[in-house]
């Protein structure tokens, strides 16, 4: 791996330099204590780190390559992977999350299929109870086991499964039991399934055609939880810890899709005194949001965290915000403005990698929506065809979804931005059309708005219609940073490259960890190359570049400074990186694509393209 990918997974939180400072410490002890093993196990070179494979054997590698040790290797799984490491960092709990689902996903299909292949019910009872220790919401295996008991004649014992099945399902996963299994227990109940129906072929032939949970439905969106902001100085609550509540739950509000319910004191205490395993169930909230108060004798420090309350009350956001002690209105604005801008796309993201996750039988559309979320950040050319198709999906189902419509919109910008597009004139428009349908659908959701804005502004060039979108949607939700951000990049296209600064500024400091903080880095860099400020836009650029190496505009702007700055060498690099991943791009293909009003602007951006040695 790159240093500076290992950097940026381990402490993106951090500086540049003291993250790599780290890093260098980190390799240094690990170094030591491997001591003799060392020069076989590990490779640390200035730009890269590797473990050597040939003198390493990883169980989680070898899960699933093997089909001949795939029994020994099951007997290795414990769920979750690396459960001691969570919390270290955002990024790192990011990556953690998808490598604990992929192996999971890999590890139940396995069992699944030793379950469909066995012949006697003890090997069945010992495959289901196995699976069950893989997924304790599988329903297939819940079903195998009580009906299991049903065939020995132990109704007492099916019953006592089906309760224990019940409960891990809305303990782990906020599911009920599915049809298969509630007819099941009907039978048992009513013991109207005799032995011979329950022993007959059609019956063995059940773990070979597992049932898939019955999930919520999205379709109302998420419930927020916010919870009164704790003041940790003597006497208890302070206004300032009142006030940042309030100013949290109206922000929040101003997000279409999320609901938000203050908890009160009353709601609190009984949370608390509840003895059950999930205490927040009876007020059906998917995440809570709390934190601290704390003030010294000119210092403000505010706590606050976002829980998952579907994942037994994980922490997936916390930052501290430390502020000196001015007046309280101007504090309240400020962090409650910063709290509420991050909070929103860590709940989008989570919410979009759990819709993916659970693999819906019958997703809605706006289901659909939030599994496509995720593929358009990441910019992984598989998964964002599957995107693609799932947002086509939802806009069929659904005509009158203006969110629909507007990711699509937005998802079409960035087929024909990265090159991927076949006809990238068609795709232009279908991209025009979907972002006129977004805002004529919902004129008040602020998210359609701007996205229905940059894709006006990008593919459209009508950065002045494209402002106008923007600016009505930072009046609707000045907390939605994606909106300063995509203004910024309308008045740079315009020529107001000042104005342009500004605004992209305001994006990064509401969010500066924001999942898309390398499209941030990447509009930064365009003000600053149209001012001739090369040496500004070759480091925002890396840092662009090592947050999302498959973004190309990325390197483009970056590419541009470095031929007007003559540096030869590292222009060849990044230019033939950018070939790989789009291959036959041009300068033509630059000038035609771009949405830079001023001649003079476009000038300055294809000569640097041309002095770093791009094709004409």
């Amino acid at each position: 791996m790159l240093r500076s990918q290992l950097t940026i997974l381990l402490w993106s939180q951090r500086e540049k330099e003291q993250a790599r400072a780290s890093l260098r410490q980190s390799v240094h002890e690990l170094q030591e204590t491997l001591g003799s093993d060392c020069g076989r196990l590990l490779c640390a070179e200035r730009n890269h780190i590797a473990l050597l494979a040939r003198g390493l054997w990883v169980d989680a590698l070898d899960l699933g390559r093997d089909p001949g040790t795939a029994d020994s290797l099951l007997d290795l799984f414990r769920a979750p992977l690396l459960e001691d490491l969570g919390g270290l960092d955002p990024a790192f709990d990011r990556w953690l999350e998808t490598e604990r689902h992929r192996l999971v996903q890999i590890a139940r299909t396995i069992a699944e299929g030793m379950l469909a292949e066995c012949t006697t019910a003890a090997e069945t009872m010992r495959a289901a109870e196995r699976l069950l220790v893989i997924d304790r919401a599988h329903e297939g295996a819940w079903h195998t086991i009580i009906r299991s008991h049903a065939e020995r004649g132990d109704r007492g014992a099916a019953l006592a499964a089906f309760e224990q099945c019940r409960a891990a399902l809305a303990q782990t996963a906020h599911l009920s039991p599915g049809k298969e299994i509630l007819e099941l227990v009907v039978g048992v109940r009513n013991q109207s399934i005799g032995i011979a129906a329950l022993t007959a072929p059609a019956a063995r032939a059940a773990p070979a055609a597992l049932p898939r949970p019955h999930i919520r439905s999205t379709t109302s969106g998420i419930r927020l939880g916010i919870i009164p902001l704790r003041s940790l100085d003597p006497g208890g609550e302070n206004q300032l810890a009142v006030g940042l509540g309030d100013e949290i739950l109206t922000g929040l509000s101003r997000f279409r899709g999320i609901s938000c319910v203050r908890i009160s004191a009353l709601s609190l205490q009984a949370a608390e005194a509840s003895c059950d395993a999930t205490p927040w169930d009876h007020l059906n909230l998917d995440f809570l949001v709390e934190g601290t108060v704390q003030r010294s004798s000119h210092h403000v420090r505010v706590m606050a965290r976002l829980i998952d309350v579907w994942a037994a009350g994980e922490v997936i956001w916390a930052h501290r915000f430390d502020r000196e002690d001015v007046d309280v209105l101007t504090l309240q604005d400020e962090i409650a403005s910063e709290i509420v801008a991050q909070i929103d796309p860590r709940i989008l993201l989570r919410q979009g990698e759990r819709a993916a996750s659970l693999q819906l039988e019958n997703p809605t559309p706006h289901d659909l929506v939030l599994q496509a979320i995720p593929a358009i950040y990441r910019l992984e050319r598989s998964g964002f065809y599957h995107a693609g198709a799932r947002l086509d999906a939802a806009v069929s189902e659904d005509p009158g979804n203006a969110a629909a419509h507007a990711w699509y919109a937005y998802w079409h910008l960035f087929l024909v931005g990265q090159g991927w597009a076949e006809d990238p004139e068609a795709a232009s428009n279908r991209a025009s059309e979907l972002a006129r349908r977004a805002v004529t659908l919902d004129s008040g959701d602020a998210r359609s708005l701007t996205l229905a804005g940059h894709v006006r502004g990008f593919l459209g060039r009508h950065a002045e219609e494209a402002s106008t979108l923007h600016s009505r949607a930072i009046a609707l939700n000045p907390n939605l940073a994606l909106a300063w951000c995509f203004s910024g990049l309308a008045q740079c296209y315009r020529g107001n490259h000042d104005e342009a600064l500004r605004l992209i500024r305001q994006a990064m400091r509401l969010s500066p960890y924001d999942p898309h903080l390398f499209f941030f880095d990447m509009a930064l860099t365009m003000p600053h190359l149209l001012r001739g400020e090369y040496e500004a836009v070759v480091e925002i650029g890396r840092r662009a570049i090592e947050l999302n190496p498959g973004f190309t505009s990325s390197y483009k702007g970056h590419l541009a400074a470095l031929g007007h700055l003559g540096r030869r060498g590292e222009a060849e690099q990044i230019r033939n990186t950018l070939l790989a991943l789009e291959p036959g791009f041009t300068v033509r293909q630059a000038i035609t694509r771009s949405p830079i009003a001023r001649p003079e602007d476009l000038a300055r951006y294809a000569d640097g393209l041309r002095r770093a040695g791009l094709p004409e």
